[in-house]
């Protein structure tokens, strides 16, 4: 978050403010979510929010278009990336679950909770849930599966992947880096190349 200069006259940014809200949202929920809390939490004036936004639901839909962009934006652009064998993109889509600037899994959990309180939440979430799901599909044609087969692997990728996100699983990375041959074959029926490994590995050296 950018540093708070307390100068007269300084009201922050729509970006920074909405960086509180998510903050905020992935550690107490929506319900806290206000206006006033976050102004206390930036040491900025309440009215300096109406700078940014028109009200708190203006703020509200601003944080799940960034997930909506985040999350399935990035879910679908790595579904449709390069790839010379269904093994290479089904790792194009697991470079999701290893990197956070592509997925935000504890995003994920919030914007699902939330969904539990609000049905137009909902709505977008199952929106979401068909447009990935649509885009994993589509990467399994593409490698010549009937529609049948594609629509159920691209099922059980994603709600393994959603499974793990609702559970809040903990998974030592180098454990999960070690299981991921064998999610590939399982869920394409082929073990992925070594050079198609390595790469990946390579990709997730240094990610968090």
């Amino acid at each position: 978050m950018d540093k708070i200069i307390n100068d007269s006259g300084w009201r922050g940014s729509r970006d920074l403010w909405l960086d509180a809200a998510y903050e905020v949202l992935l550690e107490a929920g929506v319900g806290s979510v206000k206006i006033q809390v976050l102004a206390k939490t930036l040491n900025l004036s309440r009215t300096s929010f109406y700078w940014f936004f028109k009200d708190r639901e203006d703020l509200l839909e601003a944080l799940v278009a960034r997930w909506r962009d985040k999350n399935t934006g990035n879910l679908i652009g790595q579904s449709e990336a390069y790839a010379e064998t269904v093994t290479e993109a089904m790792l194009n889509v697991f470079d999701c679950w290893l990197d956070s600037s592509l997925f935000d899994s504890p995003f994920e959990f919030a914007i699902r909770s939330w969904a539990l309180q609000s049905s137009d939440i909902q709505d977008e979430v199952r929106k979401a849930d068909t447009q990935r799901l649509e885009a994993l599909s589509r990467m399994f044609l593409r490698f010549g599966w009937s529609q049948e087969h594609a629509d159920v692997r691209a099922r059980t990728i994603y709600l393994t992947q959603i499974g793990y996100i609702s559970m809040q699983t903990q998974e030592d990375k180098a454990v999960r880096m070690d299981r991921i041959p064998n999610y590939v074959e399982i869920f394409t029926g082929r073990l992925p190349e070594q050079r198609e490994m390595d790469r990946f590995r390579a990709r997730h050296t240094d990610k968090k």
